[in-house]
């Protein structure tokens, strides 16, 4: 029942919903039907008849649900700490908010990602459906807010300013802790692969033409390296993500907070997530700065990036089998063609690789979010949220496919890389320096025209016996 039609706003829906399995609620614009099942009240059935942009709702975002229900639940238990909240309300908040953050209720949460507001229809959506759970646990039918209130009790001592980045905050933290362990394992599986194929020579490449030799154990250990690189990069982000608003209300200023809530729903939420959460050194200025989103998407970006730039290097080196370089195999997946029989495809490189072509074109619509936020608020956080939770996410997805669907499964085409490797001109630049780089030229020139062997080359040349060019070469190789 969380589809655009179930609300029926107005006082012309309200009169028509009657007895049909509706209930009415009031906000400042009048009366609305909301079902009689739904745990969201009228200011979700408002948004869902707005927003009818994505048909993606919040609840598809399972951490920000569930940061949303931790910012409530440290917010009631700060303000009956200080004494503004009944303790039988804060009783009733604090087990509908465990609920959520447990993973409940979540289908409740209808809104569309996208949405105007700067994230209040997110946040009324949860001031909602945490009050009708409360009151359900207190005894009380839903709707009935004369008993506790989505604002005068949920919301209390809140503004969406600063609960919602808050709740966006923490979600992200929550997602980039699973990408860096997705990352931290595929890097590791480069790292294995490194040592499988320590022994195996082929030729490197630049501006792909023959280089030098090489091992295809340094190409792969590579991998892993750079790949190690962004876990450390992501968790640089962690720290500046630990920082909150909460208290500073609808501008920075604290209007509607009261004495000692700020410092206390800070501690509470530090309790409740085991995150370092730290206040803001100005309230002002934390709720109109979007910086830490704009850092976390250049982060991704960057591992994004770096992932696709792997992911080439692999369909390229596997690429053939008969008429390309066919260094490596991939592990085949399924059928590559429907009209050429045992045509098999590299589909899990690239799959990742649209995953961070998309990840790339988020960044510049974050980096527009983020750049028209207007004075004391952006109102664009919505946009930037869904897109930096949804790219995490499929950046972790795809490291966990890459990992297990395709790393793991290659595998060498050792003879051919050895031939590859000795009759290669690259080789030359290894020898030079034990026979002089004129020497070394004319054996590279003449292998090249003839086709033969550099070892063989420089053999039938006199410079070297076959058993020190293979040393030199295989030492160069690394």
């Amino acid at each position: 029942m969380a589809g655009h039609d179930l609300a029926l706003s107005g006082f012309g829906g309200a009169n028509r919903a009657r007895g049909t399995g509706f209930r009415i609620e009031s906000d400042a614009l009048g009366d609305a039907a909301v079902p009689a099942e739904a745990y969201w009240g009228v200011h979700t059935a408002r948004a869902l008849e707005n927003f009818r942009v994505s048909g993606v709702p919040v609840r598809v975002h399972a951490h920000l649900v569930r940061a949303l229900a931790q910012v409530k639940h440290a917010a009631a238990l700060a303000n009956g700490e200080i004494g503004v909240l009944e303790p039988h309300k804060v009783r009733a908040i604090a087990a509908a908010c465990r609920a959520v953050a447990q993973g409940r209720h979540h289908e409740q949460f209808v809104v569309d990602v996208v949405q105007g507001g700067a994230g209040t229809s997110t946040n009324m959506n949860a001031n909602e459906v945490i009050a009708n759970l409360a009151l359900e646990h207190l005894g009380h039918p839903r709707g009935r807010y004369e008993h506790l209130d989505p604002l005068d009790d949920v919301n209390r001592c809140q503004s969406t300013n600063d609960t919602y980045p808050t709740a966006l905050r923490i979600a992200i933290s929550a997602c980039l802790a699973e990408l860096r362990t997705e990352l931290t394992l595929l890097a590791a599986e480069f790292a294995a692969k490194g040592e499988e194929f320590a022994t195996v020579v082929k030729v490197g490449r630049t501006q792909l033409q023959d280089a030098v030799p090489m091992t295809l154990g340094r190409e792969f250990a590579a991998f892993g390296v750079t790949l190690t690189e962004d876990v450390a990069r992501i968790g640089e982000t962690l720290p500046l993500l630990a920082e909150t608003s909460l208290g500073a209300t609808a501008i920075g200023t604290g209007v509607a907070a009261e004495p000692g809530y700020a410092a206390a729903v800070v501690r509470h939420l530090r309790e409740l997530t085991g995150l370092d959460v730290t206040p803001a050194a100005d309230l002002v200025e934390a709720t109109s700065d979007t910086g830490v989103f704009l850092l976390v998407s250049g982060v991704l970006k960057r591992t994004a990036v770096k992932l696709s730039k792997v992911c080439s290097d692999l369909r390229l080196l596997a690429s053939g089998p008969h008429a390309g370089l066919a260094e490596i195999n991939l592990p085949p997946r399924q059928a590559g063609s429907s009209v050429m029989p045992g045509k098999v495809n590299p589909v899990i490189p690239e799959m990742v690789n649209q995953i961070a072509f998309a990840t790339a074109g988020a960044d510049v619509a974050i980096t527009m979010a983020a750049d028209n936020g207007q004075l004391q608020l952006n109102a664009f956080e919505p946009l930037i949220g869904h897109l930096l939770l949804t790219h995490i996410v499929w950046l972790t997805r795809g490291c966990a496919a890459l990992r297990t669907l395709c790393v793991e499964g290659i595998t060498a085409n050792r003879e051919h890389l050895a031939r590859g490797a000795a009759g290669t001109v690259g080789a030359a630049t290894a020898l030079a320096p034990h026979i002089g780089h004129e020497a070394a030229a004319e054996a590279a020139r003449r292998a090249s025209r003839t086709g033969t062997d550099m070892a063989d080359v420089v053999v039938e040349l006199g410079l070297l016996d076959r058993e020190t060019v293979l040393r030199i070469m295989s030492g160069a190789a690394g």
